[in-house]
């Protein structure tokens, strides 16, 4: 079936007629297709690529290109529409039991696609990430729903990296990190999105191998965290280089969610002990205004800050999370090297947080 679907790819990529030319996945279909890359640029100045039926990933005795790393990719394709009300199945379940150093593979990959649009679409299992966003500008993601069971492992919902001007609306996310925010992305909006269960929305990890990162203006509003073991999280590995600046997090739903509000820059997913190292990413002016709900464990708030590059201009307004069970006791904070300050109304006792008046 691949070879359809390359040759479909080709006449819509090259077609001059009027309107945009569009390439059509039928409903009431399913069509298994091997790893395949629909590559630009295209004549014409919007594409699109219509999914009404369903689109199976093979599982891994069967995927024939073991050094393909995408499943389905998309690359230097200018003003693309990717939609639908169909299904894309990656069959992770076969990869989930490999080890993820040998087995890193992306369901669904866009790379230099300026003014992209992916909407309404389902996607489920995934190898690993579920949906790549990199090296993009203008992009819209609206009204998706991607799903992994709990324990598929590293099966990020979307990922962005190299990426600007990006808008997250009204999706559904159950997988590992729901969305995970890479190096070098800025102006990015996250607005109207469920989480969980998973690892909630995270910025990072950054730095790794004393990488330098940038991460800057990034809005996340109007979302939901239920069940997830993270909730806003920041994270670092010691020995970066760069900073994180210029984050928002504004009207936060919680249910049982272990850690609200956490920032980690001792963060470290190797075997053993990762190694000391003074250097890190720097992170400043981040605001938390308006979180409520309930968080699985006593500690609302985990600001684990570089001992040596503190984290600067950290503002939290208005946190109301309470404990499970019965979601009557007051939670707790525990700050290292973080200063700003907390205001509004507040049931987590924040005098860890190293007061500095905000001056406008």
């Amino acid at each position: 079936m691949r070879k359809a679907f390359v040759k479909a790819w080709a006449e819509t990529c090259s077609s001059t007629g009027t309107g945009s030319p569009t390439m059509y996945v039928p409903a009431y279909k399913t069509f298994l297709v091997k790893p395949t890359t629909f590559s630009g640029p295209c004549l014409a100045t919007n594409i699109n690529v219509q999914i009404e039926g369903s689109i199976v990933a093979p599982g891994v005795s069967n995927w024939g290109n073991n050094d393909a790393d995408t499943w389905l990719s998309f690359y230097r394709i200018d003003g693309l529409v990717f939609t639908g009300s169909g299904y894309i199945d990656g069959s992770g379940s076969s990869w989930w039991e490999r080890s993820c150093k040998f087995s890193h593979k992306e369901e669904i990959h866009f790379s230099n696609c300026n003014n992209l649009t992916v909407s309404n679409l389902s996607i489920m299992n995934s190898q690993q990430m579920s949906l790549v966003v990199l090296r993009c500008e203008n992009v819209y993601i609206n009204q998706i729903k991607i799903t992994s069971p709990e324990y598929s492992p590293n099966t990020d919902g979307i990922h962005l990296a190299a990426s600007q001007n990006v808008r997250i609306e009204y999706a559904s996310i159950s997988t590992d990190d729901c969305i995970s925010i890479g190096d070098e992305t800025s102006n990015v909006v996250i607005d109207g999105v469920t989480c969980g269960p998973g690892h909630g929305i995270s910025i990072g990890s950054l730095g790794k191998d004393q990488a330098t990162a940038t991460v800057e203006n990034i809005n996340i509003s109007n979302s939901h965290f239920v069940n997830t073991t993270n909730g806003a999280r920041i994270k670092t590995w010691q020995g970066g280089k760069g900073y994180v600046r210029s984050i928002s997090y504004e009207n936060i739903s919680l249910s049982n969610v272990s850690n609200p509000i956490i920032i980690d820059q001792y963060y470290c997913n190797t075997d053993g002990n990762c190694e000391t190292h003074k250097s890190a990413v720097q992170i400043s002016d981040v605001k938390y205004n308006n979180f409520w709900g309930t968080s699985a464990s006593n500690y609302a708030v985990t600001l684990n800050c570089s001992t040596t590059v503190a984290c600067t201009d950290i503002h939290l307004t208005n946190i109301n999370i309470t404990t499970v069970p019965f979601s009557k006791g007051n939670t707790e904070a525990v700050c290292i090297n973080a200063y700003g300050e907390a205001d509004g109304y507040l049931n987590t006792d924040m005098s860890c947080l190293h007061y500095v008046e905000t001056k406008f």
